[in-house]
Protein backbone atom coordinates (compact mmCIF):
# COMPACT_ATOMS: atom_id res chain seq x y z
CA UNK A 1 0.00 0.00 0.00
CA UNK A 2 1.27 3.45 -0.87
CA UNK A 3 -0.26 6.84 0.31
CA UNK A 4 -1.06 8.84 -2.46
CA UNK A 5 -0.17 12.15 -2.72
CA UNK A 6 -3.09 15.01 -2.32
CA UNK A 7 -3.80 15.84 -5.96
CA UNK A 8 -3.65 12.25 -6.86
CA UNK A 9 -7.44 11.14 -5.77
CA UNK A 10 -10.17 13.41 -6.07
CA UNK A 11 -13.03 11.91 -4.32
CA UNK A 12 -15.12 15.12 -4.63
CA UNK A 13 -14.44 15.56 -8.29
CA UNK A 14 -17.34 16.99 -9.57
CA UNK A 15 -18.53 18.74 -6.86
CA UNK A 16 -19.16 22.10 -6.59
CA UNK A 17 -18.67 24.75 -3.66
CA UNK A 18 -19.73 28.19 -3.33
CA UNK A 19 -17.89 29.44 -0.86
CA UNK A 20 -19.78 32.81 1.08
CA UNK A 21 -17.61 32.88 4.23
CA UNK A 22 -15.05 34.79 5.16
CA UNK A 23 -11.95 34.85 7.85
CA UNK A 24 -11.53 31.27 9.00
CA UNK A 25 -13.51 28.58 9.99
CA UNK A 26 -16.02 28.68 7.00
CA UNK A 27 -12.96 29.27 4.07
CA UNK A 28 -10.95 26.42 5.88
CA UNK A 29 -13.97 24.89 5.48
CA UNK A 30 -14.23 25.24 1.68
CA UNK A 31 -10.61 24.91 1.03
CA UNK A 32 -10.39 21.32 2.43
CA UNK A 33 -13.57 20.45 0.22
CA UNK A 34 -11.19 21.83 -2.78
CA UNK A 35 -8.36 19.70 -1.64
CA UNK A 36 -10.57 16.73 -1.62
CA UNK A 37 -11.32 17.78 -5.54
CA UNK A 38 -14.25 19.78 -5.40
CA UNK A 39 -14.59 23.28 -7.25
CA UNK A 40 -15.38 25.67 -5.28
CA UNK A 41 -16.18 29.86 -6.00
CA UNK A 42 -15.08 32.00 -3.13
CA UNK A 43 -17.17 35.29 -3.37
CA UNK A 44 -16.14 38.21 -1.57
CA UNK A 45 -17.32 41.88 -0.82
CA UNK A 46 -15.66 44.64 -2.94
CA UNK A 47 -12.62 44.97 -0.28
CA UNK A 48 -11.98 41.96 0.35
CA UNK A 49 -11.92 39.11 3.09
CA UNK A 50 -10.75 40.22 6.33
CA UNK A 51 -7.93 38.39 6.68
CA UNK A 52 -6.52 39.93 3.21
CA UNK A 53 -5.34 42.94 6.08
CA UNK A 54 -4.46 40.83 8.90
CA UNK A 55 -0.74 41.22 8.59
CA UNK A 56 1.92 41.70 8.44
CA UNK A 57 3.50 39.51 7.07
CA UNK A 58 2.39 40.31 3.52
CA UNK A 59 3.73 38.38 0.74
CA UNK A 60 2.47 37.80 -3.19
CA UNK A 61 -0.76 35.79 -3.38
CA UNK A 62 -2.37 33.70 -5.51
CA UNK A 63 -2.83 36.15 -8.13
CA UNK A 64 0.37 37.73 -7.56
CA UNK A 65 -0.89 40.99 -5.73
CA UNK A 66 0.38 41.41 -1.78
CA UNK A 67 -1.72 39.48 0.69
CA UNK A 68 -1.56 38.94 4.07
CA UNK A 69 0.21 35.43 4.49
CA UNK A 70 -3.26 34.72 7.13
CA UNK A 71 -5.46 34.62 4.69
CA UNK A 72 -3.48 31.99 2.19
CA UNK A 73 -3.41 29.58 5.18
CA UNK A 74 -7.16 29.01 4.24
CA UNK A 75 -8.15 29.98 0.39
CA UNK A 76 -6.16 28.05 -1.61
CA UNK A 77 -7.75 26.25 -4.12
CA UNK A 78 -10.91 28.32 -4.94
CA UNK A 79 -11.52 30.69 -8.15
CA UNK A 80 -12.30 34.18 -6.22
CA UNK A 81 -14.99 36.60 -7.63
CA UNK A 82 -16.37 39.82 -5.80
CA UNK A 83 -19.81 40.63 -4.95
CA UNK A 84 -22.10 43.30 -3.60
CA UNK A 85 -24.75 41.36 -1.15
CA UNK A 86 -26.59 44.20 -1.36
CA UNK A 87 -26.76 44.85 -4.96
CA UNK A 88 -26.44 41.32 -6.54
CA UNK A 89 -28.85 38.79 -4.73
CA UNK A 90 -30.04 37.48 -8.35
CA UNK A 91 -26.65 37.06 -9.11
CA UNK A 92 -26.22 35.09 -5.66
CA UNK A 93 -29.18 33.14 -5.97
CA UNK A 94 -28.03 31.90 -9.71
CA UNK A 95 -25.00 30.87 -8.45
CA UNK A 96 -26.84 28.83 -5.53
CA UNK A 97 -28.78 26.92 -8.07
CA UNK A 98 -25.83 26.04 -9.71
CA UNK A 99 -23.88 24.29 -6.76
CA UNK A 100 -24.36 21.40 -4.67
CA UNK A 101 -23.18 22.70 -1.36
CA UNK A 102 -22.88 26.14 0.04
CA UNK A 103 -21.00 27.58 2.80
CA UNK A 104 -22.30 31.10 4.50
CA UNK A 105 -21.06 32.42 7.94
CA UNK A 106 -23.48 35.82 8.44
CA UNK A 107 -24.99 36.39 11.25
CA UNK A 108 -28.01 34.15 11.86
CA UNK A 109 -30.96 34.91 9.94
CA UNK A 110 -29.03 36.74 7.03
CA UNK A 111 -28.62 33.92 4.64
CA UNK A 112 -32.28 33.69 4.29
CA UNK A 113 -33.44 37.23 3.78
CA UNK A 114 -30.07 37.79 1.16
CA UNK A 115 -30.91 34.42 -0.83
CA UNK A 116 -34.66 33.04 0.64
CA UNK A 117 -35.55 29.74 -0.80
CA UNK A 118 -32.93 27.18 -1.80
CA UNK A 119 -33.31 23.86 -4.25
CA UNK A 120 -34.11 21.09 -2.47
CA UNK A 121 -30.86 19.00 -3.31
CA UNK A 122 -28.26 21.83 -2.27
CA UNK A 123 -26.80 21.31 0.92
CA UNK A 124 -26.41 24.99 2.82
CA UNK A 125 -23.62 24.60 5.92
CA UNK A 126 -23.99 27.73 7.91
CA UNK A 127 -21.21 28.39 10.51
CA UNK A 128 -21.67 30.91 13.67
CA UNK A 129 -20.61 31.93 16.46
CA UNK A 130 -23.23 30.55 18.50
CA UNK A 131 -25.30 28.88 16.51
CA UNK A 132 -28.88 29.33 14.95
CA UNK A 133 -30.44 29.76 18.03
CA UNK A 134 -30.08 29.91 21.62
CA UNK A 135 -29.94 33.24 23.97
CA UNK A 136 -26.66 34.15 22.31
CA UNK A 137 -27.33 33.46 18.67
CA UNK A 138 -26.93 37.31 17.96
CA UNK A 139 -23.55 37.58 20.33
CA UNK A 140 -20.29 38.30 17.70
CA UNK A 141 -17.22 36.26 18.71
CA UNK A 142 -13.93 35.22 17.81
CA UNK A 143 -11.91 32.51 18.56
CA UNK A 144 -10.07 34.53 21.42
CA UNK A 145 -13.54 34.88 22.82
CA UNK A 146 -14.94 31.59 22.30
CA UNK A 147 -11.31 30.06 24.19
CA UNK A 148 -12.34 32.61 27.02
CA UNK A 149 -16.15 31.87 27.54
CA UNK A 150 -15.71 27.96 27.25
CA UNK A 151 -13.24 27.66 29.34
CA UNK A 152 -10.00 26.82 27.66
CA UNK A 153 -8.31 29.86 28.48
CA UNK A 154 -8.94 28.92 32.35
CA UNK A 155 -7.13 25.70 31.96
CA UNK A 156 -4.45 27.11 29.34
CA UNK A 157 -1.32 28.00 30.41
CA UNK A 158 0.63 28.01 34.37
CA UNK A 159 -0.68 27.73 37.19
CA UNK A 160 0.87 30.87 38.36
CA UNK A 161 0.12 33.30 35.89
CA UNK A 162 -2.75 34.18 33.47
CA UNK A 163 -5.51 32.56 31.12
CA UNK A 164 -3.68 32.00 28.09
CA UNK A 165 -4.96 31.35 24.47
CA UNK A 166 -3.99 28.68 22.66
CA UNK A 167 -1.17 29.89 19.47
CA UNK A 168 -3.56 29.41 16.84
CA UNK A 169 -7.10 30.09 16.46
CA UNK A 170 -7.99 26.12 17.06
CA UNK A 171 -11.23 26.56 17.71
CA UNK A 172 -12.09 28.30 14.03
CA UNK A 173 -10.19 25.17 12.57
CA UNK A 174 -11.87 22.73 14.62
CA UNK A 175 -15.15 24.07 13.29
CA UNK A 176 -14.12 23.65 9.62
CA UNK A 177 -13.03 20.47 10.18
CA UNK A 178 -16.06 19.42 11.77
CA UNK A 179 -18.24 21.72 8.77
CA UNK A 180 -16.50 19.46 6.34
CA UNK A 181 -17.60 15.81 8.05
CA UNK A 182 -20.90 17.39 8.36
CA UNK A 183 -20.64 17.98 4.57
CA UNK A 184 -19.64 14.78 3.50
CA UNK A 185 -22.74 13.02 5.82
CA UNK A 186 -24.68 15.52 4.08
CA UNK A 187 -23.45 14.48 0.29
CA UNK A 188 -23.86 10.80 1.43
CA UNK A 189 -27.50 11.15 2.27
CA UNK A 190 -28.14 13.02 -0.60
CA UNK A 191 -26.79 10.39 -2.51
CA UNK A 192 -29.39 7.87 -1.07
CA UNK A 193 -32.37 10.23 -1.03
CA UNK A 194 -31.78 13.28 -3.37
CA UNK A 195 -32.29 15.64 -0.33
CA UNK A 196 -30.12 18.32 0.80
CA UNK A 197 -29.32 19.50 3.73
CA UNK A 198 -29.14 22.92 6.15
CA UNK A 199 -26.00 22.15 8.64
CA UNK A 200 -26.00 24.52 11.95
CA UNK A 201 -22.34 24.41 13.11
CA UNK A 202 -21.14 26.81 15.37
CA UNK A 203 -17.95 27.45 16.85
CA UNK A 204 -19.69 27.43 20.40
CA UNK A 205 -20.58 23.69 19.83
CA UNK A 206 -17.10 22.92 19.22
CA UNK A 207 -15.39 24.48 21.68
CA UNK A 208 -17.30 22.47 24.14
CA UNK A 209 -17.11 19.61 22.88
CA UNK A 210 -13.34 19.90 22.52
CA UNK A 211 -13.02 19.77 26.04
CA UNK A 212 -13.51 16.05 25.95
CA UNK A 213 -11.65 14.66 29.16
CA UNK A 214 -11.77 18.24 30.85
CA UNK A 215 -15.08 18.67 29.95
CA UNK A 216 -15.86 15.14 31.72
CA UNK A 217 -13.61 15.64 34.27
CA UNK A 218 -15.58 18.74 35.31
CA UNK A 219 -18.93 16.61 35.37
CA UNK A 220 -17.92 15.10 38.23
CA UNK A 221 -17.62 17.94 40.39
CA UNK A 222 -14.06 19.34 40.25
CA UNK A 223 -12.54 22.29 38.21
CA UNK A 224 -9.62 22.32 35.75
CA UNK A 225 -7.73 24.09 36.53
CA UNK A 226 -4.53 25.65 34.55
CA UNK A 227 -1.05 23.34 34.43
CA UNK A 228 1.08 24.62 32.00
CA UNK A 229 2.02 21.73 30.13
CA UNK A 230 1.17 19.18 32.57
CA UNK A 231 -1.55 16.77 32.04
CA UNK A 232 -4.46 16.60 34.60
CA UNK A 233 -4.90 12.07 34.27
CA UNK A 234 -1.31 10.98 33.39
CA UNK A 235 2.13 12.29 35.25
CA UNK A 236 4.71 12.67 33.76
CA UNK A 237 3.05 13.91 31.33
CA UNK A 238 4.48 17.42 30.72
CA UNK A 239 7.82 19.46 29.12
CA UNK A 240 10.62 19.22 30.99
CA UNK A 241 14.20 21.29 30.74
CA UNK A 242 17.03 19.33 29.55
CA UNK A 243 20.72 20.71 29.13
CA UNK A 244 20.02 22.31 25.64
CA UNK A 245 15.89 23.62 26.00
CA UNK A 246 12.73 22.47 26.63
CA UNK A 247 12.03 18.81 25.88
CA UNK A 248 8.02 16.89 26.36
CA UNK A 249 7.81 13.45 27.85
CA UNK A 250 4.49 11.58 27.96
CA UNK A 251 4.12 8.66 29.80
CA UNK A 252 0.52 6.91 29.25
CA UNK A 253 1.02 3.63 30.39
CA UNK A 254 2.72 1.21 33.06
CA UNK A 255 5.48 -0.34 30.50
CA UNK A 256 6.17 2.96 29.38
CA UNK A 257 6.97 4.37 32.67
CA UNK A 258 9.35 1.31 33.37
CA UNK A 259 10.98 2.00 30.47
CA UNK A 260 11.27 5.79 31.29
CA UNK A 261 12.73 4.27 35.07
CA UNK A 262 15.30 2.40 33.11
CA UNK A 263 16.51 4.66 30.46
CA UNK A 264 17.06 7.51 32.76
CA UNK A 265 18.20 5.27 35.68
CA UNK A 266 16.07 7.13 37.89
CA UNK A 267 15.22 6.06 41.75
CA UNK A 268 11.73 5.54 41.88
CA UNK A 269 10.06 4.06 44.95
CA UNK A 270 7.98 0.82 43.66
CA UNK A 271 4.43 2.07 44.40
CA UNK A 272 5.13 4.84 41.62
CA UNK A 273 4.14 2.15 39.45
CA UNK A 274 0.56 3.07 39.37
CA UNK A 275 -0.20 6.39 37.41
CA UNK A 276 -2.55 7.43 40.23
CA UNK A 277 0.15 7.13 43.12
CA UNK A 278 2.33 8.96 40.53
CA UNK A 279 -0.73 11.55 40.13
CA UNK A 280 -1.05 11.50 44.05
CA UNK A 281 2.54 12.55 44.83
CA UNK A 282 3.40 14.76 41.02
CA UNK A 283 5.32 17.57 42.53
CA UNK A 284 7.73 14.21 43.57
CA UNK A 285 7.77 12.32 40.55
CA UNK A 286 8.32 15.12 38.18
CA UNK A 287 11.15 16.69 40.19
CA UNK A 288 12.71 12.96 39.67
CA UNK A 289 12.23 13.00 36.55
CA UNK A 290 13.69 16.70 35.64
CA UNK A 291 16.71 15.92 37.58
CA UNK A 292 17.73 13.08 34.99
CA UNK A 293 16.62 14.77 32.15
CA UNK A 294 18.32 18.46 32.78
CA UNK A 295 21.32 15.70 32.91
CA UNK A 296 21.58 15.20 28.68
CA UNK A 297 20.33 17.39 25.52
CA UNK A 298 17.35 17.16 23.54
CA UNK A 299 19.00 14.83 20.86
CA UNK A 300 20.54 12.39 23.54
CA UNK A 301 17.47 12.31 25.07
CA UNK A 302 15.73 11.51 21.58
CA UNK A 303 18.22 8.18 21.95
CA UNK A 304 17.78 6.99 25.34
CA UNK A 305 14.01 7.17 25.46
CA UNK A 306 13.19 5.38 22.18
CA UNK A 307 9.75 3.72 22.40
CA UNK A 308 8.58 5.99 24.95
CA UNK A 309 6.70 9.14 23.50
CA UNK A 310 8.98 12.41 23.58
CA UNK A 311 10.02 14.86 21.54
CA UNK A 312 11.49 18.60 21.44
CA UNK A 313 10.01 22.03 22.15
CA UNK A 314 10.18 22.90 18.44
CA UNK A 315 9.78 26.35 17.05
CA UNK A 316 7.04 26.91 14.23
CA UNK A 317 10.24 26.84 11.53
CA UNK A 318 12.13 23.81 12.95
CA UNK A 319 9.22 22.13 12.28
CA UNK A 320 8.48 22.99 8.77
CA UNK A 321 12.21 22.21 7.96
CA UNK A 322 11.72 18.49 9.75
CA UNK A 323 12.71 15.22 8.05
CA UNK A 324 9.32 13.86 8.66
CA UNK A 325 7.59 17.72 6.83
CA UNK A 326 9.84 16.74 3.56
CA UNK A 327 8.72 12.86 3.38
CA UNK A 328 5.32 13.34 3.73
CA UNK A 329 5.42 16.56 1.70
CA UNK A 330 3.71 18.84 4.56
CA UNK A 331 4.51 22.14 2.28
CA UNK A 332 3.53 22.62 -1.54
CA UNK A 333 3.76 24.93 -3.73
CA UNK A 334 0.79 26.27 -5.11
CA UNK A 335 0.31 28.67 -7.63
CA UNK A 336 3.97 29.94 -7.05
CA UNK A 337 2.85 29.86 -3.74
CA UNK A 338 4.42 28.16 -0.19
CA UNK A 339 1.76 26.23 1.25
CA UNK A 340 0.83 24.24 4.27
CA UNK A 341 -0.12 20.53 2.48
CA UNK A 342 -3.49 19.03 2.93
CA UNK A 343 -3.15 16.62 5.98
CA UNK A 344 -5.14 14.38 3.81
CA UNK A 345 -3.50 11.01 2.31
CA UNK A 346 -5.20 8.23 0.76
CA UNK A 347 -4.12 4.78 0.92
CA UNK A 348 -4.47 2.85 -2.60
CA UNK A 349 -2.69 -0.98 -3.83
CA UNK A 350 0.69 -0.54 -4.52
CA UNK A 351 2.07 -2.21 -7.96
CA UNK A 352 5.21 -3.31 -6.77
CA UNK A 353 5.40 -6.94 -5.67
CA UNK A 354 6.27 -7.36 -2.05
CA UNK A 355 8.53 -10.29 -0.60
CA UNK A 356 7.60 -11.66 2.67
Amino acid sequence: MTPCEPSDMQPLFGVRVLDLSRILAGPHAAQTLSDLGAEVLKLEAPWGDDTRSWGPPFQPGFDGEDVASYFLACNRGKRIETVNIKQEQERIRSLIAEVDIVIENFKPGTFEGVVGDVPPDVIVCSISGYGQDGPRRDEVAFDLTMQARSGIMSITGDADRGPAKVGVAWIDVMTGMNAVSSILAALYHREKTGEGARIDISLWDTALASLVNQGHNALTGITPQRMGSAHPNLVPYRVFEASDGWFAIGVGTENQWHALVKALGLKTPGHWKDNSARIAERAEVESVVQTAVNQHDRASLERLLKGIPCAPVNTVNEALVDVQTEARGGLVEHEGVMTLASPLRFIQPSNENSEV
